[in-house]
């Protein structure tokens, strides 16, 4: 008796268990099924101006680095650390006595070289008239001609010294090879410097300054295409280090021999001009390079935008469901995006709520936002 009762309850049991269960699935499957809250925006065209952002160095279109090509000390320093300099003028003394020594030395031998041929020519002279005479003999006029053509060489060599000694002695005075400023000295008086070895300071030229920046071997037929191209006056333009923009737009100037076999980038200089010197060797900028997106321009919100697997989407609503629209995107803009591809103007995407979203699913619309001001691109 204890044992049928037992299994009633049992079975009771279960099958209350399997009612509760079955109560339970009904809702679930509803609850998935349920359409998604979202917030849509209705796609718009605006005017924008887009432009791709490269860090670059600024880099001085002529430079030079001051070396000796004597030996000895430093013995005057002519101009002050950063100071403008013209062409060829003064700027180290390298102590200069015994240049000037080797000089005068030279000098000597060349007038006593010189002395000499002007002896042997009428010794050769005389002779040669006695020859006439039948009164020396041949021999003693062929030893006089000799004696003329080595003394002839004597003073070529003379002649060569005196060329080398003033060469040692004007590389005594280093001067300024072009019109520029000069950088902080490296050497001070008394200083011992060697040949080409000891850097004594830099020198760079005034008037443009190149920015060096670099880009990606896919971005090289565009920047070709500029290069070869007429060039627009705010094509390139520049941001400073604290955020201040550059009052001077650049021209494409150069761009590297070769993509680098490691990196597969290569470099590109633009000029800019520089009369007030803001641009310095050496500073980090921004360059700012005009792109497609110039112009009325299907504008989104950025963070409509989902990425899977390296490709962009948005969803687009379509009814009561939402699908899946791949998108180009370009230019980004402060909370704003252009697509380039996939999306028209008047279409409606969702904007918020897209975490929740697949491929199909149901969604309750809340208020479309309206579009935004116009959108300004991002410096």
């Amino acid at each position: 008796m204890k044992s049928n009762l037992s299994l009633f309850t049992a079975v009771a049991f279960s099958a209350a268990l399997l009612v509760s269960c079955g109560k339970q699935e009904a809702p679930q499957q509803n609850f998935m099924n349920a359409p998604v809250p979202v917030t849509t925006y209705t796609v718009t065209q605006e005017h924008v101006v887009g432009t791709d952002s490269y860090p670059g160095t600024v880099v001085p279109l002529n430079e030079v680095e001051l070396r000796p090509q004597v030996s000895g000390y430093i013995s005057k320093i002519f101009v002050q650390d950063g100071q403008q300099v013209s062409k060829g003028q003064k700027l180290y003394e390298i102590d200069r006595t015994k240049y000037q020594a080797a000089y005068n030395q030279a000098q000597a031998n060349l007038r006593s070289a010189q002395a000499n041929l002007n002896r042997v020519q009428q010794d050769l002279q005389r002779y040669e008239n006695l020859l006439q005479q039948d009164a020396i003999a041949r021999q003693r006029v062929d030893y006089a001609r000799a004696d003329v053509e080595t003394a002839r060489a004597q003073v070529s060599v003379a002649r060569a010294q005196v060329s080398s000694a003033a060469t040692d002695l004007g590389y005594s005075i280093i001067t300024a090879p072009f019109s520029g400023t000069i950088g902080i000295s490296q050497v001070r008086v008394g200083s011992q410097v060697s040949p080409g070895q000891t850097l004594l300071n830099t020198i760079s030229s005034e008037g443009p300054t190149g920015v060096d920046f670099v880009i990606n071997e896919q971005e090289l037929p565009r920047f070709a295409r500029l290069k070869q191209g007429n060039q627009p006056d705010s094509l390139f333009t520049l941001t400073l280090s604290d955020g201040t923009r550059y009052p001077h737009t650049g021209k494409l100037q150069a761009i590297d021999r070769a993509v680098g076999l490691q990196s597969g980038t290569i470099t590109v200089r633009v000029s800019f001009p520089n009369p007030q010197r803001q641009l310095v060797a050496g500073m980090t900028v921004s360059v700012n390079v005009l792109n497609q997106d110039v112009g009325q321009q299907i504008t989104i919100p950025y963070r409509a935008v989902t990425e899977q697997l390296g490709e962009y989407f948005v969803y687009k609503v379509q009814g009561d469901s939402v699908v899946q629209q791949n998108v180009k995107l370009g230019t980004r803009f402060q909370e704003k995006i252009v697509a380039r591809e996939g999306l028209e103007a008047g279409q409606v995407i969702v904007e918020e709520g897209i975490q929740k979203l697949r491929q199909g699913a149901k969604v309750q619309v809340g208020a479309p936002q309206p579009a935004g001001a116009p959108a300004a691109a991002r410096q």
